[in-house]
């Protein structure tokens, strides 16, 4: 597997993730089965952030950086189980945004 440069785009993160999977025999796992893991990631930063808030949990969560980076390799593998460029996607989300008015 090739290693992400100090400054990869998102392209090369996304395109690390697919090799990531094919690595670690991750790459069979569906999208149905990729959204849940990534829904239960979202659970895991929230305990994170309840936790360094100091409001009251269970059992402590994690660490905010290390939660938003699963959600993250989530994220890419969704998209490119639909062959989605986030970061073509993203732009054009932004360009859509720009044109709205916020209140």
């Amino acid at each position: 597997m090739r290693i992400l440069s100090t400054e990869p785009s998102l392209q090369d993160i996304q395109t690390y993730v697919a090799e990531m999977e094919q690595e670690r025999g991750f790459a069979d796992q569906g999208v149905i089965e990729k959204c849940l893991l990534l829904g239960e990631e979202v659970g895991e930063l929230f305990k994170a952030v309840r936790t360094q808030e100091g409001l009251k949990v269970d059992v402590p969560g994690g660490e905010i950086g290390a939660e938003l980076a699963d959600i993250l390799i989530y994220l890419c593998a969704i998209a490119n189980r639909f062959e989605i460029n986030i970061e073509e996607a993203f732009r054009a989300k932004e360009a859509q945004n720009q044109t709205r008015r916020w209140q």
